[in-house]
């Protein structure tokens, strides 16, 4: 499939062809929705941790004796009834979220996503993404650009995918909110649905249907 490119003053250069095996693939919801729980559920640290009444200080006797005070019989201040007692089910920090996702299932997903973004007009590509200094004022120029001649509105969420590490790139776009940047090898399918639009560098093609191929 044949999709137009850009260059930074937002003008169009040619015509490229994308990789039929990575931006052609049909939507498979259920595989998209497996695979985005468990990216989630691996980014858990599992670190909430709520005391019970085996682990929380007191309750050493009895509060008073079991007859005769016309009271409920208690038998430890450290019950869950009490203020200050252990707390029944709450979250502790033995649980494990981990969830294991085959490496065909993760690359299958996000090559379901990245088509699914084709066809919904979400996709970009720019010749080369590259600023002389760190700042945001140059790169705020460049997206605005690009996005009067592409979608004549500007970006609301994007992410743009570099097909290296760029540390004057990173350090313009941090902060510009609901704007991120991405290696191309690092390119995962819970960083794709959590932008609108994509802005993808021509060499990052490549990068993509190399790691995506394999």
């Amino acid at each position: 499939m044949k999709i137009d490119t850009y260059n930074q003053e937002g003008e169009k250069t040619e015509q490229m062809d994308l990789p039929k095996e990575v931006f052609e693939q049909a939507f498979n919801s259920d595989l998209v929705h497996q695979v985005i729980v468990s990216m989630q559920s691996n980014r858990r640290q599992g670190t909430a941790h709520t005391k019970d009444r085996g682990e929380v200080s007191g309750g050493g006797r009895k509060p008073w004796r079991q007859k005769g005070t016309g009271r409920a019989r208690h038998g430890s201040t450290r019950s869950p009834i009490w203020i200050g007692g252990g707390v029944t089910f709450g979250p502790t920090n033995e649980r494990n979220y981990k969830k294991d996702i085959p490496s065909k299932m993760r690359k299958k997903a996000l090559k379901c996503l990245l088509s699914q973004k084709l066809k919904d007009k979400e996709i970009f590509i720019i010749d080369d993404l590259k600023i002389e200094e760190p700042k945001t004022k140059i790169i705020t120029d460049i997206l605005e650009k690009l996005s009067k001649e592409i979608k004549k509105e500007k970006f609301k969420t994007l992410l743009i995918v570099s097909d290296k590490k760029d540390d004057k790139l990173l350090r313009a776009v941090k902060n510009i909110p609901n704007i991120d940047i991405i290696e191309a090898r690092n390119l995962n399918s819970l960083a794709v649905v959590s932008y609108r639009d994509l802005l993808i560098t021509k060499k990052s093609i490549k990068t993509i249907k190399d790691v995506l191929g394999k």
